[in-house]
């Protein structure tokens, strides 16, 4: 289907500028307290919206003093452990007046019942409040790993938070499809709009089941997608033009640019065909955008300033594939975390885009476009045919319990490596251009990133105990019983957490009442049977090199890869396990969110000659030494420790004192130069050159 035609397509000067996008900026580090300073530091810069990163024990459900939070509190994001730290997250910001979106997902009822109850204690009404919880769940078992139940109770969690956002705070929307994450995880354009319209039809399916919403439909074989049946039209218009999405813009800003209006004809195709709905303003394709972090380089850092600039137009310059909000990263993302002056930089960007072009005075600029027409086309023809697809097999939930979409990531994910391996695909400063004088930006060392003092985890975990303490530990039990009472019932999950709030509960205290009830999960890892791609040259010189120290050491070199902490995202595990087991060792892989006393176990029970440690969220300094130093006291000291993740030079350089044979980052791009040193680690460790 084509962009519809535009009787204005000579692209006339409109006879008023268009208002700009919502300008935000991803941000919240150490505390509370700090985080709420450099949100108001961003408004004043003429940031109009706010976008909340949360650290990863809130997004995984754990107060900061939990064990599983050690190391991780504060990295990422702002800790908030209760409606004490929300409210000093948004002190002095009346959120009746804020646009905020906040990137939640597995306790996005809980993190929304806290800024409810905050706005209330503002003095605001629910029914005011504008903003996005993230809440699309599926995506985390495909990518972030932020997940904290089973795939139908987090289905059911995800439609109760729609189902009362719709009635009581209209103006929100209650979840954000993300395809932004699917792209970081490998996904292709192609795969990127089917994955993410499959989870949107899961939620929409999922609400009608539920009783809340009525409608039936299947995808016919024609290729439409229909619906039939008791249909309460304004119900289910509602909800589907609350739902919003979440997207990713790359380097090839003309193919995204296509890939947007692609998705918009295709989610007004499902609204009018699945499910009969007619009214243009809710069949509108509402998202937002965040440019690709995948590929910022740790090699020539500055290089990623012209990249965000770049990728940024794909999402703005097509009036038709114009983001509705727009958040830029920071250039030196892939050395740490930004520092104030690196989202600033990243702020000004968008506000030179929007006020210094005359972007917003036109309108859609390829209107009539051949190449646009063409290429939006085949795009959505390509993912109708995987939508199709991923429907046929039970729909999105179906495809990650069996592990479908997950391979699918990988193995895109495999061959765009693979072609950066190669030089197939060019990256300047990378695999091409390497030649470089040393930048300015980054003489600095440490300095040229923010460090989360180690002090912070300390002081929100004093904070935490202390608030503990105050509270009425009676109304605290009452609520919590009230709260699993209302789960078990079948009762919308949202009041009981509300009330929860205010009455002191703690994160971890509400995901334990879910636990107890749902139970805990733990998503297939996608690390294929086969390889997708031919081996190299490199490739087959390493196995030469793995079948023959196998044979001195008289079984097949052993890999434990382990994720050590809350850290989901494993793009970077998977691929060294799919290099690894295709260099002809045997892999052990079980996934994220391994606890150091878990991997030293497993390095024990499977007899490993090496372990190998991903980690990505900053804490490598508490986490991968106590996995050194358990190691030793295990007697397994001369079994040796890679480890691969975001690690300044500085950090680098502590962890091989401290006992890691090998530190790999972002610009370690040649994973089978990789795999070789880690047959020359091994051979040292056993003596076998």
């Amino acid at each position: 289907m084509s962009p519809r035609p535009d009787s204005r397509a000579d692209s006339r000067p409109v006879s008023r500028p268009e208002k700009p996008w919502l300008f935000r900026t991803y941000s919240g580090h150490s505390s509370a307290r700090a985080s709420n300073a450099l949100y108001r530091s961003n408004l004043a810069k003429g940031q109009t919206g706010l976008s909340v990163a949360f650290d990863l024990p809130t997004q995984t459900g754990y107060d900061s003093d939990h064990p599983l939070a050690r190391g991780e509190v504060g990295k990422v994001g702002v800790p908030i452990c209760h409606i004490d730290d929300m409210q000093t997250l948004f002190d002095a910001i009346p959120l009746e007046q804020m646009n905020t979106s906040m990137t939640i997902n597995a306790t996005a009822a809980w993190l929304l019942a806290l800024y409810v109850a905050t706005a209330e204690r503002q003095g605001g009404s629910a029914r005011k409040l504008r903003g996005t919880t993230q809440n699309d769940i599926i995506k985390e078992y495909l990518s972030r790993g932020t997940f904290g139940f089973p795939p139908e109770a987090s289905m059911r969690l995800t439609s109760e938070i729609v189902s009362y956002t719709v009635a009581n705070v209209p103006d929100w929307n209650p979840i954000n499809v993300c395809s932004y994450h699917l792209q970081e995880a490998g996904a292709t354009p192609v795969q990127e709009i089917a994955f993410s319209m499959a989870n949107a039809i899961s939620l929409l399916d999922s609400l009608r089941a539920s009783g809340d919403l009525r409608a039936s439909g299947d995808l016919r074989a024609s290729g439409d997608l229909r619906a039939s049946g008791d249909l309460r039209d304004a119900d289910l218009a509602k909800v589907f033009g609350r739902i919003s999405f979440f997207l990713n813009a790359g380097i090839r800003f003309v193919e995204e640019m296509c890939k947007c209006r692609a998705m918009t004809a295709l989610w007004e195709e499902i609204g009018r065909t699945r499910y009969g709905i007619t009214d243009e303003k809710m069949l509108r394709l509402r998202y937002g955008v965040q440019v690709n972090s995948l590929g910022l380089t740790e090699a020539q850092p500055e290089n990623n300033i012209v990249r965000i600039a770049l990728e940024a137009l794909g999402v703005t310059l097509s009036q038709r594939a114009r983001a509705r909000s727009l958040q830029l990263p920071a250039w030196n993302e892939a050395l740490g975390l930004p520092r104030p002056w690196d989202q600033q930089l990243s702020l000004r960007t968008q506000q030179i885009l929007a006020y210094e072009t005359d972007l917003l005075e036109y309108d859609d600029l390829f209107d009539g476009s051949h190449v646009v027409e063409r290429r939006t086309r085949e795009l959505m023809d390509a993912a109708r045919a995987e939508l199709e697809n991923v429907l046929a097999m039970g729909g999105a939930v179906a495809a990650v319990e069996n592990a479908y979409m997950k391979q699918k990531l990988v193995e895109s994910h495999t061959a765009r490596i693979r072609a950066i391996e190669s030089g197939a695909l060019t990256v300047v400063g990378v695999n091409a251009y390497r030649e470089t004088v040393e930048s300015p930006l980054v003489q600095a060392g440490t300095s040229s990133i923010l460090k989360v003092d180690e002090s912070a985890e300390r002081a929100q975990i004093e904070s935490l105990r202390a608030f503990r303490s105050r509270r009425n530990a009676a109304e605290v039990a009452t609520a919590i019983r009230q709260l699993e009472d209302a789960i078990r019932a079948g009762q919308n999950i949202m009041p009981p957490s509300i009330a929860a709030a205010k009455a002191g509960v703690t994160t971890g205290e509400w995901t334990e009442v879910l636990r107890r009830v749902f139970g805990e999960y733990r998503a297939p890892t996608g690390v294929a049977a086969s390889s997708a791609a031919a081996a190299s040259p490199a490739d087959s010189q390493v196995r030469e090199r793995v079948d023959a120290l196998s044979q001195r050491l008289g079984r097949r070199l052993k890999i434990l890869v382990g994720k050590p902490g809350l850290d989901g995202h494993s793009n970077g595990a998977e691929q060294i396990a799919v290099k690894a087991r295709d260099a002809g060792m045997e892999v052990v892989y079980d996934g994220i969110r391994l606890t150091p006393e878990e991997i030293v176990q497993s390095a024990r029970d499977e007899g490993v000659h090496v372990v190998g440690l991903s980690i990505l969220s900053g804490s490598h300094g508490v986490l991968v030494v106590d996995v050194v130093e358990r190691m030793k006291a295990a007697g397994l000291g001369a079994i040796p420790v890679v480890v691969g993740g975001i690690i300044p030079p500085e950090d680098a350089r502590a962890l091989e004192r401290a006992g890691v044979r090998r530190v790999y980052t972002p610009k370690d791009f040649d994973l089978a130069r990789i795999m070789g040193e880690i047959v020359d680690v091994v051979a040292e460790a056993n003596r076998a050159a």
